[in-house]
C-alpha cells in the first residue's frame, strides 16, 4: 500500500497527542483513526475524519502514557491502505513542591504531592546557585515524596529541579532556598596603628553576608558599622582615636536567616610623646626630663634613665598622663645619660628616646710612657676615668705635633712610627661630652736603630768582598763591626765609619772561601742590636777540560786540572740537544775524571765542569763528542700507497745524526738512489718507481764522524692491473672467452678468480704467465653468470682487482607440447625445463588462422606450463618458448594446435519448393574451420548428402529431392580434429503444387 508517512507528538502537552501525516496522491474517500493504550492494549477512541484532513487532536489522554493509533485511508476503487504509529504524552510535573532548612546550615528538605498520570520515577537535581554547579543528582522511585539534601554549604542558596521521568520524556518544576548561616569564628581584633584596628575571623564561607559594628567603650558610642558580603575575613577600621579601648560584634546572614557571632575587644596604639629631652639644670649632678604631649588618649607615662652607651636602666618614674617633666638628682659625674618616656595604653605602649647628656669628667691617673727597647714605637698607659674618651697628644722638637683620639674604656696606647733616638712629650686628658678634664704630661727617647741592610757581596770576583748597608737614624754616632773566616772563626779585619759612610771593600782573600761581617750602630747611650752578613768568594774557574771517546759506544770519559783556592766539590754536567734528560753528577774536590756509561749511541753530547764553592760556582767551557750510532733494526720494505712507490721503515735503535737510504735494482745491484733522511723520521716512500718490479734497500746511520750499515731488505712494488677486461659468451658452446690487455710495468703473472653469482661454492682460482692476454673458460652451466676477476702478481703483492661479470647463453626449453583441454577458448603449453638457469620465460601465442595480434607472457624461471585463456573459438595457434638471461636467449620450436569449435545455433529448416530443403544456422564469426551438412532420410535411417561448407557460410539448400518426404539435417562446425553438433531436426519437403498440372 502507499506509505501516510505517520508522526504523532505531544507538543508539550500532558493530555493530548497530535497525529500528523503526509496527504496521499489520488482520490481518497476517508480516514479512520483507532487510538489503543500498550499495556494493556485497548481500543480507546474511534474516529472518522474527512478526505483533506492531515492532523488529528486526541484529547483527554492520560500523563505519560504510551498509545498506538492505526490510521487507514479509504482509497477510490474501494482500495485502502493501513499505517500504524505509537506515541507518548509527556509527563506530568509534581505539585507543592517546597524546598526548606529548618534552621540547619547544612541540610535542606525537599517534599512534594505525587505527579498525576503514569511515570516511571523522579529525578532531582540540586544547583548552588552562585556557582551554577550541580552539588547532587538523584533518581528515585515513582512513589517517594520526600528527598533529604545534606553535607552542604552553610548560608549558601539553592535550586532545586524535580523532573517527572516516563519514557524518553520529562517534566521538571523548579524551586530556590538558603541554608542557615554559620556562626564566623576566631573574631580578633588587633591594632593596626594608632588610629586604626584590624579585624579577622574565620567560618565566614557559611555567611552570605556579615554585619560589623565597632563601639568606643571610653565613650559608649558606636563608632563604625559595616555589612559586607560572602568571602570577606578581615577588615581594617581606621580613623579611630589613639590610646582608645574598642569592641567589635559581628552577625552573620543567608537570605531570611540571622545568627548573632562573637564580640572581641582591642586598643589603638597610643602616640608616642613629642620632643623628648634631657637637660641640665643648676642643681650639681641633676638632670631634667621634657616632653610634648601627644594627641589622643593614655592611662600614664613611665619614664625611664639609663646610663652609658648600652642604655642600663638606672631609675624608673610613673607619672600621670597629664604630666610633661621629671628631674632627677644624685647623678655620678663624667657619664652619659639619656631618659625614655613611654606612653602605656590598655597593653600598648608609645616610646621616645631623648638625646645624651653628660657630668663634668675627671683626669686619668697613673699616666706612665715606655719605649720597651724599640726605636720606632714608644707606650702610653694610664688609669681608667668616667668619661666619654681620652684626647692624646705627643710632640718632639722639629717633628709634627701627634694627636690622638681614643673612646672610654682604653688605658694605653702604642706610637708606631717614631723616629729612633729622639725625645718625645706625651699629654692625656679626659672627655665627656662638651666637657674636658685637666691633662697630665710625661717623657721618655725611643732606642737607637741598627745598619740596615747589611749586605757581604763577591761581585764576581775570587779574592775580594764588599759590604754595603742603608744608614740608620740621624741619631747615630757611627758603626763598628769586624770580619771573621766563618769555619775556622779567625777574625781577619776590624772596622770603625762614621755615619755617613754606607759601603767598605776587603782586599786579599783567599778564593772560594767562606767569611762573616758582624756590625752594631750606637746612638747616645744606646746601642742598636747586632747584624750580620755571610758571603763566599767565588772559586777559581778549570781550564783545559777533555771529553773522549771509549770506542763503547755507550761511554764517553772526562778529564780536568785541581784550580787554586778553596773546593767543596766538582759538579759535571752531560747533556745533548737531541734528548730532553741530561746527566748530572757531582765529585769531591780532588776528583780529577770520570767516565759515564750507558749513553745514547750515535747522540752529539756536550759536557761542562763546574767548580762549587758555597753557593757560587765557576764553570769551564764545554767540552763535545759524539758517541758511537748503532745499525737500524726492523728494517721493512713494503709496497707504497701507489704502485710506482716504495714505503721503507725502520726502527732506529738509537742516534744518529741522519740516515742515508740507498736503493738498487735487485738483479742488477746498481744502486739508482741514494736519500738522506734526518734522525727520528722512521719511513720513507720511494717514487717514480717501476710497477710489479723488485728492489733491494740498505740504510746507512750517521753520528758526526762515525756510520753503521743495516741489513739488505729487498721488496716489490706493486703492480698495474690488467687494462679492457671482458667476458664474452661463446655462443656455440656453454663458455665465456676472457681477454685484458697488458699494463705497463713488470710483473710475476696473473691471478684469474671466477665465481658462480648467486652460489655458495668457492671460486675458481688459475694462475696465468706474465704474457697472457686471454683464455676461454669452458663446461660452464648455461644461463649463469659469473664474476670473473684478475689481478697482476708481483712477489707476495697483487694488483688493484679488475672484475666483469659475464653471462653463459641459456639453453633453449625442450618437449614443447600444445594441448586443448577441451574448451573452445583455452589452450595448455607444456614443456621440459632445460639445464642452467635463466632470468624468465617468453612465451608468444599467435593465431594461424586469423589476424588477430599475437599475446606474449613473461613466466618465472622455474615455470613449466602456462595456460592461454580467451582465444578465438575454432582457430589454430602456434606457441613459441624463449628461455632470456640477460641479452641473450634460446628458443624452442613452434608447436601448434586447434581450439574446439562452437557448436552452430538456431539451426531451421524450409522447403522453398517440393523437391529442395534449405538448413540455416547462426554462429559467431571464426567460430569454426568448417561447417558439415549431413541430410538423412527418415523412411531409410541413412544418410543422404552430406556436405563440407567454408567457415563464413550459413545456409544450405539440399536440392532433387523427393516431394513430401520427411528428412532429417545435422550440423556440425570443425576446427582442425575437433567438431561440434547440432541436435538433428526433422523437416518435411512441400507436396507437388496442384495448380503446376
Amino acid at each position: 500500500g502507499t506509505l501516510l508517512n505517520l508522526s504523532m507528538s505531544d507538543h508539550g502537552h500532558s493530555d493530548s497527542l497530535l497525529l500528523s501525516w503526509d496527504e496521499l496522491e489520488g482520490d481518497v474517500m476517508g480516514y479512520s483513526l483507532a487510538l489503543s493504550s500498550l499495556l494493556p492494549e485497548k481500543l480507546l477512541q474511534n474516529r472518522s475524519i474527512g478526505p483533506n484532513n492531515t492532523s488529528f487532536w486526541f484529547h483527554g489522554l492520560t500523563p505519560g502514557t504510551c498509545y498506538k493509533v492505526e490510521v487507514t485511508a479509504t482509497l477510490a476503487c474501494m482500495d485502502i491502505t493501513s499505517q500504524t504509529v505509537t506515541g507518548q504524552t509527556s509527563p506530568s510535573p509534581v505539585h507543592n513542591l517546597s524546598l526548606s532548612s529548618d534552621g540547619s546550615s547544612a541540610v535542606l528538605h525537599a517534599s512534594w504531592e505525587q505527579a498525576s498520570g503514569q511515570l516511571d520515577g523522579y529525578h532531582l537535581a540540586l544547583y548552588h546557585s552562585d556557582s551554577q554547579t550541580l552539588v547532587r543528582n538523584a533518581s528515585i522511585l515513582p512513589n517517594a515524596t520526600t528527598f533529604l539534601f545534606d553535607g552542604l554549604l552553610a548560608g549558601s542558596e539553592y535550586a532545586l529541579r524535580v523532573s517527572t521521568l516516563s519514557g524518553a520524556s520529562q517534566a521538571s518544576t523548579s524551586i530556590h532556598q538558603w541554608t542557615a548561616p554559620s556562626i564566623p569564628t576566631q573574631l580578633r581584633l588587633t591594632p593596626g596603628s594608632s588610629t586604626s584596628l584590624f579585624a579577622s575571623w574565620a567560618g565566614a564561607e557559611g555567611a552570605a553576608w556579615l554585619h560589623l559594628t565597632l563601639r568606643n567603650l571610653l565613650t559608649q558610642t558606636v563608632t563604625k558599622t559595616l555589612s559586607a558580603k560572602r568571602g570577606l575575613t578581615n577588615y581594617t577600621f581606621q580613623h579611630l582615636h589613639p590610646g582608645t579601648q574598642y569592641c567589635l560584634g559581628l552577625s552573620a546572614m543567608a537570605g531570611p536567616y540571622t545568627t548573632m557571632g562573637p564580640n572581641a575587644t582591642a586598643w589603638t596604639y597610643p602616640l608616642s610623646p613629642g620632643n623628648v629631652t634631657l637637660s641640665s639644670v643648676a642643681e650639681q649632678s641633676s638632670l631634667q626630663a621634657h616632653w610634648n604631649t601627644p594627641a589622643g588618649e593614655r592611662d600614664f607615662y613611665l619614664v625611664s634613665l639609663q646610663e652609658g652607651e648600652d642604655g642600663t636602666p638606672t631609675k624608673n618614674i610613673s607619672v600621670g598622663g597629664d604630666s610633661s617633666h621629671v628631674i632627677f638628682h644624685g647623678l655620678s659625674p663624667g657619664k652619659q645619660y639619656s631618659v625614655q618616656v613611654t606612653a602605656v595604653a590598655g597593653p600598648y605602649q608609645a616610646s621616645e628616646y631623648s638625646t645624651a647628656a653628660w657630668t663634668k669628667p675627671l683626669p686619668p691617673s697613673g699616666v706612665s710612657l715606655c719605649n720597651q727597647g724599640s726605636s720606632s714605637s714608644l707606650l702610653a698607659q694610664w688609669e681608667e676615668a668616667m668619661g666619654e674618651g681620652y684626647m692624646l697628644v705627643l710632640n718632639a722638637m722639629e717633628l709634627p705635633v701627634k694627636n690622638s683620639s681614643l673612646l672610654r674604656g682604653v688605658t694605653n696606647f702604642t706610637y708606631e712610627g717614631l723616629r729612633p733616638g729622639t725625645l718625645y712629650s706625651f699629654e692625656i686628658t679626659t672627655v665627656a661630652g662638651p666637657y674636658t678634664s685637666a691633662p697630665q704630661r710625661i717623657t721618655n727617647w725611643t732606642y737607637p736603630l741598627p745598619p740596615e741592610q747589611l749586605t757581604l757581596s763577591n761581585q764576581g770576583l775570587s779574592t775580594s768582598l764588599q759590604a754595603s748597608w742603608k744608614a740608620a737614624s740621624a741619631s747615630s754616632a757611627g758603626y763598628t763591626g769586624a770580619l771573621w773566616e766563618t769555619k775556622s772563626q779567625r777574625c781577619v779585619r776590624n772596622m770603625t765609619t762614621g755615619n755617613s759612610m754606607t759601603n767598605i771593600t776587603f782586599e786579599d782573600l783567599v778564593p772560594g772561601r767562606q767569611y762573616t761581617l758582624e756590625m752594631v750602630a750606637t746612638a747616645g747611650p744606646y746601642k742598636s742590636p747586632m747584624r750580620s752578613a755571610t758571603d763566599w768568594t767565588c772559586p777559581m774557574a778549570l781550564s783545559g777540560v777533555i771529553l773522549t771517546n771509549t770506542r763503547h759506544p755507550l761511554g764517553l770519559s772526562a778529564f780536568w786540572n785541581k784550580p787554586a783556592g778553596d773546593v767543596d766539590q766538582f759538579h759535571l754536567q752531560l747533556y745533548s740537544k737531541n734528548l730532553p734528560a741530561q746527566r748530572n753528577i757531582t765529585v769531591g774536590p780532588k776528583t780529577q775524571n770520570f767516565t759515564f756509561l750507558g749513553l745514547a749511541p750515535g747522540i752529539q753530547y756536550f759536557l761542562k765542569v763546574t767548580v762549587l764553592a758555597g753557593p757560587y760556582r765557576s764553570s769551564s767551557h764545554f767540552a763535545t763528542e759524539w758517541t758511537y750510532p748503532l745499525s737500524l733494526a726492523n728494517v721493512s720494505i713494503q709496497p707504497g700507497p701507489r704502485p710506482q712507490e716504495l714505503h721503507v721503515s725502520w726502527v732506529e735503535s738509537g742516534g744518529g745524526r741522519e740516515h742515508l737510504v740507498q736503493l738498487s735494482v735487485a738483479e742488477s745491484l746498481s744502486i739508482i738512489r741514494n736519500v738522506s733522511v734526518p734522525r727520528g723520521v722512521n719511513h720513507i716512500d720511494l717514487e717514480g718507481l717501476v710497477p710489479g718490479s723488485r728492489y733491494r734497500v740498505e740504510i746507512f746511520s750517521q753520528a758526526g764522524p762515525h756510520r753503521s750499515s743495516s741489513q739488505t731488505v729487498i721488496g716489490y712494488t706493486v703492480p698495474l692491473p690488467p687494462l679492457s677486461l671482458s667476458a664474452i659468451p661463446v655462443s656455440t658452446s656453454w663458455a665465456l672467452a676472457v681477454h685484458w690487455e697488458t699494463p705497463p710495468g713488470q710483473r710475476d703473472g696473473y691471478l684469474l678468480s671466477m665465481h658462480e653469482e648467486g652460489s655458495s661454492s668457492s671460486a675458481r682460482n688459475l694462475n696465468l704467465g706474465k704474457d697472457s692476454t686471454n683464455i676461454t673458460l669452458a663446461q660452464l652451466a648455461p644461463g649463469t653468470c659469473y664474476l670473473v676477476e684478475i689481478w697482476a702478481v708481483a712477489g707476495l703483492y697483487r694488483s688493484l682487482p679488475k672484475n666483469v661479470t659475464g653471462c653463459t647463453v641459456p639453453a633453449a626449453p625442450t618437449n614443447l607440447s600444445l594441448t586443448n583441454p577441451g574448451s573452445s577458448s583455452e589452450l595448455l603449453a607444456w614443456w621440459s625445463k632445460p639445464p642452467g638457469k635463466r632470468d624468465h620465460y617468453r612465451v608468444i601465442i599467435y593465431s594461424l588462422t586469423s589476424r588477430s595480434r599475437e599475446r606474449v607472457q613473461t613466466l618465472r624461471p622455474d615455470a613449466q606450463n602456462v595456460t592461454w585463456t580467451h582465444l578465438e573459438a575454432g582457430s589454430r595457434f602456434a606457441v613459441q618458448v624463449t628461455a632470456v638471461k640477460g641479452s641473450f636467449e634460446a628458443s624452442s620450436e613452434n608447436v601448434t594446435q586447434w581450439t574446439y569449435p562452437l557448436a552452430p545455433s538456431n539451426l531451421t529448416l524450409s522447403s522453398p519448393s517440393a523437391s529442395t530443403l534449405q538448413a540455416s544456422w547462426a554462429a559467431v564469426e571464426q567460430g569454426a574451420e568448417s561447417y558439415m551438412v549431413d541430410l538423412y532420410g527418415t523412411a531409410s535411417s541413412g544418410r543422404v548428402r552430406h556436405m563440407v561448407l567454408k567457415r563464413h557460410i550459413r545456409s544450405h539448400t539440399f536440392s532433387n529431392l523427393s516431394p513430401g518426404t520427411h528428412y532429417s539435417v545435422a550440423v556440425r562446425a570443425t576446427a582442425g580434429p575437433y567438431h561440434a553438433t547440432t541436435l538433428n531436426l526433422t523437416h518435411c519437403t512441400r507436396e507437388y503444387d496442384a495448380a503446376k498440372y
